[in-house]
């Protein structure tokens, strides 16, 4: 297996959290929420969320240096997400988590 900084450790790790993050409340607190939360612009975005957080996270444990495109990806959705959670309110993890993963895919993308 490939050589792994601790940076591109911990950016797996909240890609990987992101993604059970925004999936999670995508399916349990949106859906049950209703309204607002299920919109399908914002319901969509968690989903494109999830899904780029999950693939950067592989990029990068597979070591393909593809990883920078998927990871600056990444950052730019998890940017719109958390804006998005933040207009539906009630979704502060999300929100907080979208920014964690973001920031943390901006320096993996450098």
């Amino acid at each position: 297996m490939h050589q792994m900084s601790k940076e591109m450790q911990a950016c797996i790790d909240e890609c990987l959290r992101c993604y059970r993050t925004c999936l999670g409340m995508a399916m349990t607190h949106c859906l049950e929420q209703g309204g607002k939360h299920v919109e399908p612009g914002h319901f969509r975005l968690m989903m494109a969320c999830a899904e780029i957080c999950r693939t950067s996270a592989h990029f990068m444990l597979i070591g393909t240096p593809h990883h920078k495109h998927t990871c600056r990806e990444c950052a730019e959705i998890c940017e719109e997400c958390a804006r998005s959670c933040e207009q539906v309110g009630d979704m502060q993890e999300c929100v907080d988590q979208c920014r964690r993963c973001a920031e943390s895919c901006r320096r993996m993308a450098a």
